[in-house]
């Protein structure tokens, strides 16, 4: 998953599903070269739960919020039915679709004051995000999962964005997850190669991705696991430990031993291990 911030973010206007391979989508090729807006959420994954269906295409809206995922819950089906109850009956019927995914959007509605609100703080997303993980990881615990359910969620009000890179685990890495951000992001030589340039010190581009966009090293941080990303409507990006019992500080050598394995076999682990380390955490909550 992979989403774009310009300074100057308004409300997105406009959503897109291809249910076929992105890199055969002649549609898809034509209408990202039409696509403009402050923010921009594009998602192109296999399936990993539910069926292949225009209804199962991340992201999905619902009022101003915008929702993907990256990663799955695992054994989902032990859960789903213990997660649907404690959705209310108006954000249980704008589900469509039958993804692990979709039902973890309604669960994060339903942890919102008003998820109809025409505007959200970051620390109402925040917050709301914090709960959903927590929510399902309650669920998990009392349907006996021990696999680890990868969480790399991604949330919008088109002002604010919340993303984590998160597993259920204390010994494995998470979905991989990086940053890039700078005053321009311009080809400088053809054949699609772009690179992120920094003229003054304020961020007037934020581009978070699975993997790195692009071949310059220096443009890209790798945000740690089980840390939250919030992006504010005033450009600032903060990355926030999600403080768990999955969560191991950095001060502890464990957080720098964690395997590979697992994420890698499920096709959700960039090889790109030779760009920069993650930065370090803001520690402090908004």
């Amino acid at each position: 998953m992979s989403f774009f911030l310009k300074a100057g973010m308004t409300q997105y206007t406009m959503r897109s599903w291809a249910a076929n391979r992105a890199w055969n989508n002649v549609n898809l090729v034509r209408l990202a070269e039409k696509i403009k807006s402050p923010l921009v959420f594009a998602h192109v994954r296999a399936t990993t739960a539910g069926t292949l269906s225009l209804d199962n295409c991340h992201p999905w809206s619902y009022g101003k919020l915008m929702f993907m995922h990256n990663g799955g819950i695992a054994e989902f089906p032990k859960i789903k039915r213990a997660l649907q109850t404690a959705v209310p009956d108006d954000l249980f019927n704008m589900v469509t679709g039958n993804t692990d995914s979709q039902w973890a959007f309604a669960l994060l509605l339903s942890k919102l004051p008003d998820p109809q609100a025409r505007s959200f703080t970051p620390a109402v997303l925040q917050k709301a995000m914090l709960e959903t993980i927590a929510h399902i990881n309650r669920l998990l615990d009392e349907h006996d999962v021990t696999e680890p359910s990868l969480m790399n969620f991604c949330v919008t009000d088109g002002e604010t964005v919340v993303a984590t890179r998160y597993i259920t685990s204390r010994t494995e890495e998470a979905a991989s997850l990086w940053f890039s951000s700078g005053s321009t992001f311009s080809e400088y030589a053809a054949g699609g190669h772009y690179k992120m340039s920094k003229t003054d010190k304020r961020e007037n581009i934020i581009m978070v991705a699975s993997e790195p966009l692009t071949f310059e090293k220096a443009d890209w941080m790798e945000i740690r696991t089980n840390h939250m990303v919030v992006i504010t409507p005033k450009m600032n990006l903060l990355q926030i430990p999600i403080v768990d019992r999955f969560y191991v500080p950095q001060s502890d050598p464990a957080a720098l031993s964690r395997g590979t394995d697992f994420a890698a076999a499920k096709g959700f682990l960039s090889a790109r291990r030779d760009v920069a380390r993650p930065l370090e955490s803001i520690e402090n909550h908004l």
